[in-house]
């Protein structure tokens, strides 16, 4: 009941137009005393980011060239790594995202999302991780730790985010790929495919004891939750440990969800969502199921919508900043920035909003704070927001 009526409270505010129309048409670009720095410029479509510990650099990925690259910090320059896994970059495909052991360089593993074909030409969404010798510029003894079931001949709604939990799993999102039989026997709320999912893994790619259907008949074990349209982001909770995520909807129903396992998410049986071209609700509200779960904030209907990607907690020197997320804004062009209290969120001023930047990752720096935006651009910056 409380998460039910805190959604209708931001409801109302969406409603409103305060919510899904925040920072459109605004020439607001950073507060007084933040910089943007740019720290390395003509990548190609980067997707996702990741910061080797330690270390100056961090590893960038490109969707379209399926180049995996290492940018050095503090100078910009760039190296590319061998030994990445083919991909097949039709459509939204290509490689997507990165993540970092937590006890690298002991644990020396890199984790990559991408999608890749079979020799029919149907592709699906990949995990796989392999060595990371960042000093020899290459990646070892790659394996494919899994592919998302089924294959398909469709190239859209591939997610796909990966991250590490408070409880040191792998967390992978995974696309709907963007099937259109909006009711109950849709994919996403069908248990027996991983579309439309969250999926947990141990770190070698095997499956938790604990997962909440690993008992369930016909069920795949990997689902964490499910009744996801296209999540694009994932990020965890600095403080409570919370797995956070971002995600598409149809026309407008972009929604901001803190996972929960076993949970369904509601599309497209409960969405904000409408049909592309028409006003047409998809579904019911998610606020009037009780046996769904809600959003904690979403752009409803008319409202144009957060076309979201990659999110992150901010834990840096801009005091004003602190515990604040920030989603990375696709169509609308700027930088989200969000008030973090609970489930509790407040939309607050965009940011970057007058550079016509396509926003597709965002990350926190360890040790130094500092928020790096990859621009999703066939010819992009990597920024650095900072103190002046």
């Amino acid at each position: 009941m409380k998460r039910r009526r805190y959604v209708s409270v931001v409801g109302a505010a969406a409603f409103g137009g305060t919510a899904g129309c925040l920072g459109s048409g605004s020439d607001t670009a950073l507060p007084a005393g933040v910089v943007a720095e740019t720290v390395t410029e003509e990548l190609s479509n980067p997707w996702g980011l990741a910061f080797l510990p330690g270390d100056s650099r961090l590893v960038v990925t490109e969707r379209d060239t399926g180049r995996l690259v290492l940018v050095d910090r503090e100078d910009g320059t760039q190296t590319a790594i061998d030994g990445v896994p083919s991909v097949d970059s039709a459509g939204q495909g290509g490689l997507l995202d990165a993540a970092i052991h937590p006890d690298f360089p002991a644990e020396p593993w890199l984790y990559l999302t991408y999608s890749a074909a079979t020799g029919d030409g149907r592709t699906t969404t990949h995990l796989g991780r392999g060595r990371l010798d960042p000093d020899a510029a290459t990646l070892s003894a790659f394996d494919v730790l899994h592919a998302a079931e089924p294959f398909l001949d469709r190239v859209n709604h591939y997610g796909s985010r990966v991250v590490f939990g408070a409880d040191r799993l792998v967390y992978l999102s995974v696309g709907d790929r963007q099937f259109k039989d909006f009711g109950p026997d849709h994919v996403a709320q069908d248990l027996s495919n991983d579309l439309g999912t969250i999926l947990r893994f141990e770190p070698d790619g095997s499956i938790p004891d604990d997962n909440p259907f690993v008992d369930t008949s016909e069920a795949r074990d990997p689902i964490y939750s499910y009744g996801h349209r296209n999540p694009q982001g994932l990020t965890v909770h600095p403080e409570t440990g919370a797995l956070w995520e971002s995600e598409h909807g149809e026309r407008d129903g972009d929604e901001l969800n803190v996972i929960e396992a076993g949970g369904n998410y509601g599309w497209p049986v409960a969405t904000y969502a409408c049909e592309y071209g028409t006003d047409q609700p998809i579904g019911d509200p998610p606020a009037e199921r009780a046996d769904l779960i809600p959003p904690v904030y979403y752009w409803e209907c008319g409202s144009g919508g957060f076309p979201p990607a990659g999110m992150t907690f901010y834990d840096g020197p801009i005091s004003e900043w602190q515990g604040d997320l920030f989603v990375g804004n696709l169509a609308g062009t700027y930088l989200g920035r969000f008030v973090v209290d609970g489930t509790d969120v407040t939309e607050r001023e965009p940011l970057l909003a007058d550079r016509d930047w396509r926003i597709r990752a965002v990350e926190t720096a360890p040790k130094t704070g500092h928020l790096y935006v990859a621009v999703d651009a066939g010819s992009a910056p990597l920024v650095r927001l900072q103190p002046e």
